[in-house]
């Protein structure tokens, strides 16, 4: 009896086994291709496929569409029952690619990217950015096992994979394509839904950073498929832009509708839309990162605030007035940075958690300005190539007692620390290690509006010590 049960899981495992394993060949019947595909690679994740014409020599997609399926499955979770992506490539024909999931029958119900035209032979840039790109859209289009993408009238063909695709790179410690692609979305403006709109800039990448980075483009997708309408295992209408905030707030775990104002402008129809959202889908944040209240207790005004740096000014045109706070609640994974003074100036005190009163630390009504940051980080402390230009001391220190604000930057860079900087010198160097820029801060201030846009590291040095910070830029 145990040897015919052995023999009965032996003949199931190897029925899977086959099951799971690609074909070959494969030949195309979708949109003009018709092509006869050769398998040129395969492995638990991943199958490889190639027309005739593109060259033998061409290996780099084996490795790397492997690790950017493995990365997307650790992060979503599974695609269907087959494991497999399917990467076609192409040469000398069609112009970009398309992607299809398990739930379409037009490609044999299989996770696949279809790309072309090639030819593939530098294995760097745009090769790894179209590739990347049309998966972004197998997550988009299939995850948590539902069909369709919901935001896709919204945030269209790109949006979406441009957040996408940086933290793909990221998370496969690329450090140069996160710096290359970084660059490349930065600056990039989009006519839709207004003009000089900057998705990445303004919207997901403030996300990205703020609010818990990778696990927050999980939780998005997490959300929708619990809430969102659908009919089986497909949603069954796209959302409108006040479900699109409500869901993201959602997912950042804080009210995004200040951010949105700021990246899309805020009409009446989307406040409108905005407000039903919470009632149709009644997932719950609260409306800022930090809450700071008038009186201790919570009592009197309480005025929501979303990282950033908020001089007196910026905190009375909030309905904040000088030297009026006396309690706050900090949301699990902020901090705020108190200032005794206006322009981040004077004595300062931090707090990580929620304080129902301030009069025992001496702060009651005393603060006149203040930072929301997250203590969430995106960018690696690891120091940029400064061989050439600085001591290995002062690079290997990385302290974490340094802190700079906002990042990423515009104009001004702030700087904290435990000690008073007073006195110390601030060097910033460029990617290359070029050092761009020299000077003493002014009221804990540096003006860096002439940097191009970019990744940078900052050393500061005092009294013969040097401590080192990434920003971006």
């Amino acid at each position: 009896m145990k040897h015919l049960s052995f023999s009965i899981f032996c003949l199931l495992l190897i029925s899977h086994v086959v099951a799971q394993t690609p074909p070959a060949t494969w030949q195309e019947h979708w949109f003009e291709h018709n092509q006869l595909l050769s398998r040129k690679f395969y492995d638990n994740d991943v199958a490889v496929y190639y027309d005739n014409d593109v060259s033998t020599s061409v290996t780099w997609p084996y490795a790397f569409c492997g690790d950017v399926w493995r990365y997307t499955k650790s992060v979503y979770g599974s695609f269907g029952s087959d494991p497999h992506m399917f990467a076609i490539f192409h040469t000398n024909k069609y112009s970009g690619g398309h992607p299809s999931t398990y739930f379409d029958a037009s490609h044999d119900n299989r996770n696949v990217i279809d790309v072309g035209p090639g030819p593939w032979t530098s294995g760097a840039n745009n090769d790894l950015d179209i590739v990347t790109h049309e998966v972004a859209h197998i997550v988009e289009g299939a995850s948590k096992g539902v069909k369709n993408s919901p935001a896709f009238g919204i945030w269209g063909d790109s949006k979406w994979a441009e957040i996408f695709i940086y933290d793909v790179y990221r998370g496969l410690g690329r450090t140069s394509d996160v710096t290359r692609w970084y660059n490349l979305m930065i600056n990039g403006a989009s006519s839709f839904p207004r003009a000089n709109t900057y998705w990445f800039r303004d919207w997901f990448y403030p996300i990205y950073s703020a609010y818990g980075g990778t696990q927050t483009l999980n939780r998005y997708f997490t959300l929708l498929s619990q809430y969102f309408p659908k009919s089986g295992n497909a949603y069954t209408r796209g959302m409108n832009w006040g479900e699109f905030i409500h869901f993201w707030s959602g997912a950042a775990g804080v009210n995004l509708k200040p951010l949105a104002t700021t990246a899309f402008g805020w009409p009446a129809s989307y406040e409108t839309q905005f407000n039903q959202a919470r009632i149709d889908f009644p997932f719950t944040y609260p409306d800022g990162a930090v809450t700071v209240y008038k009186d201790c207790s919570y009592g009197g005004y309480a005025i929501p605030l979303l990282p950033g740096s908020y001089t007196l000014a910026q905190l009375q045109a909030k309905g904040i007035l000088n030297d009026d706070i006396s309690s706050l609640r900090v949301q699990s994974g902020y901090k705020v940075t108190l200032y005794w003074d206006n322009n981040f100036t004077g004595t300062t005190l931090v707090k990580t958690a929620d304080d129902d009163c301030l009069v025992n630390e001496g702060w009651n009504d005393k603060a006149s300005s203040l930072i929301v940051a997250s203590t969430f980080t995106v960018l690696s402390e690891a120091t940029s190539p400064l061989t050439a230009k600085t001591s290995a001391d002062e690079v290997a220190t990385g302290s974490k007692e340094l802190e700079i604000y906002p990042n990423p930057a515009r104009n001004t860079i702030y700087l904290t620390a435990p000690d008073d900087l007073s006195g110390g010198l601030v060097r910033i160097y460029d990617i290359m290690g070029r050092q761009v820029l020299q000077g003493k801060p002014v009221s804990n201030r540096l003006d860096v509006s002439k940097l191009s846009t970019g990744v940078y590291t900052l050393i500061f040095t005092k009294d013969g010590k040097s401590v080192s910070k990434r920003f971006v830029k």
